[in-house]
C-alpha cells in the first residue's frame, strides 16, 4: 500500500523551473509516501486514517490514490472529519467570504469564484514558490490537492521544496532577521474575509514543536519587509530561491504523469514551499482544501 514517487533532479534555473520543459528523470526517492484508497469507505477505516496522519507529521507530504470515482470530494470531506475525531486536526478554513472548504482550480475569464475578482489559480500562469493563506493568522498547517481532470498537454507541473533543507541556504543573521515579525501580509482581494484584516504583521519563519527554525510563511508579492534587515533577510531569501544555490535534490517535481485523475496530494503548508508551470490544458481541473490552522510557532514572539 506504500510506494516511493519519482525525484526529478535537473540544474536548477528559476525561469527554465517555473515556466519551461522539465527533464525527468528514472531516479527513485522516498520523498513522497503513497497510499491507495480503494473504496471511500477507506476515508473513515482507523488503521488508514492513522497511516494519513503519520505520514503527514514525519514527511510532511503524501500521495494517495483513490480506486473509485469521486468528483465530489467525498473521500477527502471524510478523511478530514475523521483527522479532526480522532488525531485533533482543525476542520478546513473557508476560502473566502462566499466559498466553503473546497475551491475549484481551473483557468477560467469570466465565472469567478469570488465576485468580481479573479485567483491566481483561475488563471493559466504559472506561481512562483510560495506557502498558502500566509496572510491568514494563523495559517493553515496543510492544504490538499484532488486531480478531477490532469494538464493533457505536459502544463501545470506541481513542485515542491523543503523548507528545511532551504533555510541551511541561508546566514544567520537572514535566518535570525526572518523570525522576527518586521514583515507586513497583505490579503489578496480574492480572498478577503469579514474575520481577517486587509494584512497582518508577522515574521516569514517560525520555530517548530522541536524549536528548531523550519516553518516558513512566504508569497512574495503580498509581504512589504517593514525594516532595514528585514528587506535585507528578505532579499537573500529570494536570491535563495532564484539562484543556483538552491539544490536539485531539494525539489520534487510532480508532472500529469505522476499526479494522474483520481490522485491527492497533501503538503504540509508550513515545511515545504510549492510552485506551478504555466498550465497548457484549459480544461485542467484540480480541487483544493486546506485545513489544521493552528498558531504559527515562533520562540521570539
Amino acid at each position: 500500500m506504500h510506494r516511493l514517487a519519482r525525484l526529478f533532479p535537473q540544474a536548477y534555473n528559476a525561469s527554465v523551473f517555473l515556466s519551461g520543459p522539465l527533464r525527468p528523470s528514472s531516479k527513485v526517492s522516498n520523498i513522497v509516501p503513497h497510499l491507495q484508497a480503494p473504496t471511500l469507505s477507506f476515508a473513515k477505516q482507523s488503521n488508514h486514517v492513522r497511516e494519513v496522519f503519520e505520514r503527514l507529521k514525519q514527511s510532511g507530504i503524501l500521495k494517495i490514490s483513490l480506486g473509485f470515482p469521486d468528483n465530489d470530494s467525498k473521500y477527502l470531506e471524510r478523511l478530514l472529519l475523521n483527522l479532526h475525531h480522532h488525531h485533533g486536526h482543525q476542520l478546513p478554513i473557508t476560502h473566502s467570504a462566499t466559498r466553503g472548504w473546497f475551491w475549484d482550480i481551473r483557468p477560467t475569464t469570466t465565472n469567478f469564484q469570488t465576485t468580481n475578482h479573479q485567483a491566481r489559480s483561475e488563471t493559466m500562469a504559472r506561481f512562483p514558490w510560495h506557502t498558502d493563506c500566509c496572510y491568514e493568522d494563523p495559517p493553515p498547517r496543510y492544504f490538499a490537492l484532488q486531480v478531477l481532470q490532469p494538464d493533457r498537454y505536459g502544463g501545470g507541473t506541481l513542485s515542491i521544496l523543503s523548507v528545511e533543507r532551504l533555510i541551511k541556504q541561508l546566514s544567520p543573521s537572514s535566518r535570525a532577521a526572518l523570525m522576527c515579525p518586521e514583515y507586513q501580509i497583505s490579503t489578496p482581494p480574492e480572498f478577503t474575509k469579514d474575520s481577517i484584516p486587509q494584512s497582518i504583521i508577522s515574521s516569514l519563519l517560525a520555530t517548530n514543536e522541536g524549536g528548531q527554525a523550519r516553518l516558513l510563511r512566504f508569497r512574495e508579492d503580498i509581504v512589504t519587509p517593514l525594516s532595514e534587515r528585514a528587506t535585507q533577510a528578505l532579499n537573500e531569501l529570494k536570491t535563495v530561491l532564484e539562484g543556483a544555490r538552491v539544490s536539485s535534490q531539494l525539489i520534487v517535481n510532480l508532472t500529469s504523469e505522476d499526479l494522474p485523475e483520481g490522485s491527492i496530494i497533501l503538503v504540509d503548508n508550513r515545511r515545504w514551499l510549492h510552485a506551478r508551470t504555466d498550465v497548457k490544458d484549459p480544461e485542467r481541473h484540480l480541487r483544493r482544501v486546506r485545513w489544521d490552522a493552528v498558531p504559527f510557532q515562533n520562540a521570539l514572539m
